[in-house]
C-alpha cells in the first residue's frame, strides 16, 4: 500500500532519532590532564655560597615504589587511610623525586658548590630517599600536603657522617588537585629548608 505524507514524516522522525542516538553513543574524547610542577622557586640571596662548606655531591633523589611515577596521589584518611589513590585528571610534570631534586639543588647551590654524579672534586655526598608525598584528607574539604624524606650524608669514600629524617605538612586551601599541588610545593620547600640548615651544621 502507498505511504502517505504522514507516513513519510513518521519514518523521517524515526530515522532522525536513530541518527541522533547513534551520535550520542559515540565515545567522547577524554578530557586532557592538567600537568603541574612546583612553580617558580623562591629567590635566593646572591653570592651566599659559603666558601668553608665542602663541595657536595648530590645523588639522584630516590623514592618508594608508590611514588615512582607522575601520578598525583591523595589519601582519604577519614574513609580508608591505607589506600593511596591517583587523581584522574591531574599529574606531575616529572616524578616527585625529580621535582624535589631540582628544588634541593637550587637551594643547596646558594650555600655551597653542588656537583652531580660523575663530577669530580666533592668531599661529601648527600643521598635522599623520598618516603611520603601525597595530599591527605582528614575530611572531604580538609586536607594537607604531606612530605617526608630521609637524608644520609657520607664521605665520598662511603663513610657515614650523619643521617636524619625530615617531614613537613602544609594545609591545602582547597580540597582538590590544585590545592594539593600548592600544599605539596610549600611542604617540599619547608623540608628543603630543614635539610639545608642541617647540612650547614653537619661536621666538615
Amino acid at each position: 500500500p502507498a505511504i502517505g505524507h504522514f507516513g513519510f514524516k513518521s519514518i523521517a522522525i524515526i530515522v532522525l532519532g536513530a541518527t541522533l542516538a547513534a551520535c550520542t553513543a559515540l565515545p567522547q574524547a577524554p578530557a586532557p590532564k592538567t600537568v603541574y610542577d612546583f612553580g617558580p622557586a623562591a629567590p635566593h640571596a646572591p653570592s651566599t655560597t659559603n666558601a668553608a662548606a665542602p663541595a657536595l655531591l648530590l645523588a639522584d633523589v630516590q623514592a618508594t615504589a608508590a611514588l615512582d611515577g607522575t601520578a598525583m596521589l591523595y589519601r582519604l584518611a577519614y574513609a580508608n587511610a591505607q589506600a593511596l589513590q591517583p587523581y584522574a585528571q591531574a599529574r606531575w610534570s616529572m616524578t616527585p623525586a625529580q621535582l624535589l631534586h631540582l628544588r634541593l639543588r637550587q637551594a643547596l647551590s646558594a650555600t655551597r658548590p653542588v656537583l652531580l654524579p660523575g663530577d669530580a672534586g666533592a668531599s661529601q655526598m648527600l643521598r635522599v630517599e623520598l618516603e611520603e608525598f601525597h595530599q591527605a584528607f582528614a575530611a572531604p574539604q580538609q586536607s594537607m600536603g604531606v612530605v617526608r624524606l630521609h637524608a644520609t650524608l657520607l664521605h665520598t669514600d662511603g663513610r657515614l657522617i650523619a643521617q636524619r629524617s625530615f617531614s613537613a605538612q602544609q594545609p591545602a586551601n582547597s580540597g582538590d588537585a590544585s590545592g594539593g599541588v600548592k600544599a605539596l610545593a610549600q611542604a617540599s620547600d619547608g623540608v628543603v629548608v630543614q635539610l639545608v640548615q642541617w647540612l650547614d651544621s653537619a661536621p666538615r
